[in-house]
């Protein structure tokens, strides 16, 4: 069963404080699992344009990974009638994080089931209280890295994902829920007064800006998940490489540079319209006494320091999970819009 969203995690003040000690120990995001409708032409997207590693595939799944990465895969993509996400992953600090996690679930009432999933090892899948397909694993296949193997390098030479960002209804549940479980909150967009509502939450794990990022929206959906590329010249030469290659329209926003996180980025839509923020120049925040940064609302750099304005699509459109009805969202932030 799903636990009642008037839980005590809604009732948290709006900056949730940070949790050290943590139910369990999430290490940082790991992978995401999209079902696609074409899986030949998104591999070939993925890995001749992007610039992905195939590491392995089948007639129902291709596994991919960037350069640095040591692990068997950060991107499955699976065979299916209807394009949605259809799980996060992060991985955990040993097997036994995944036996406390079946406590924690337990005790809150939370939906878990393990699952046998290729090249990863013990797998604990469960759904939040909010609608998100999360899979939790200690251990997975690892692989030589690719940094110094420049002949494979495509695209804009991909180097690890970075972290996911997600559509949800309920901005301040959803935060609280995360925090609790050891996310700590790097920076926030919150309308201006004395209630003020967070809109936006950047969360991390791994000691950057963000491994979970949660936006005010319809949802429970993925609004995009992110890898990290060396340099900004990457993302100008991937611009290049899909003006060139028949996916100029495959561009929706960037590049440019945003005020949260200070990333480089670019947005693009993959065949079925996934969207991957291709993304650099973000900013260390593993100190203990790091504190959350706050923009406003009202304050136009946070989405965009430079850069066009982001348009309609990327504010309202995103990847549902598979499964999982859409909701309206509590409330509707006033963001500017460029169309």
């Amino acid at each position: 069963m799903r636990r009642d969203k008037s839980a005590n995690w809604d009732k948290n003040m709006p900056v949730p404080t940070h949790v050290f000690d943590p139910p369990f120990n999430i290490v940082r995001s790991s992978h995401a699992v999209l079902d696609v409708t074409d899986l030949n032409a998104s591999s070939d997207f993925y890995e001749n344009t992007v610039g992905l590693h195939v590491e392995d595939r089948d007639d129902k799944a291709v596994y991919l990974r960037g350069a640095e990465e040591h692990q068997h895969h950060s991107l499955v993509l699976r065979k299916a009638q209807t394009a949605a996400c259809n799980r996060l992953g992060f991985r955990v600090g040993n097997e036994g994080d995944l036996d406390k996690a079946v406590s924690f679930f337990s005790e809150n009432g939370i939906t878990y089931a393990f699952a046998e999933q290729p090249f990863q090892g013990r797998t604990l899948q469960f759904t939040d209280p909010f609608g998100f397909q999360i899979e939790l694993y200690a251990s997975m296949d690892k692989r030589p890295h690719l940094l110094r193997r420049y002949d494979l390098y495509k695209g804009c030479h991909p180097q690890r994902l970075d972290h996911f960002n997600v559509f949800a209804p309920e901005v301040q549940g959803t935060v609280d829920f995360y925090a609790r479980l050891g996310f700590r909150l790097t920076e926030y967009g919150e309308e201006d007064g004395p209630n003020g509502r967070i809109a936006a939450a950047w969360l991390h794990r791994k000691g950057n800006v963000h491994d979970f990022a949660i936006t005010n929206g319809k949802g429970p959906r993925l609004h995009h998940f992110a890898y990290w590329v060396p340099t900004a010249m990457n993302i100008l030469h991937l611009c290049d490489v899909m003006a060139s290659s028949g996916f100029l329209k495959n561009i929706e926003r960037g590049p440019g540079r945003h005020g949260i996180s200070n990333a480089f980025f670019l947005y693009i839509r993959d065949p079925d319209g996934h969207r991957l923020e291709l993304y650099t120049s973000d900013y260390f925040t593993g100190d203990h006494d790091h504190e959350p940064l706050r923009w406003s609302l009202k304050d136009p750099r946070r989405q965009t320091l430079w850069g066009a304005p982001a348009p309609r699509s990327w504010f309202e459109q995103g990847s549902p999970f598979t499964g999982q009805a859409v909701r309206e969202p509590a409330f509707v932030a006033d963001v500017t819009i460029a169309d």
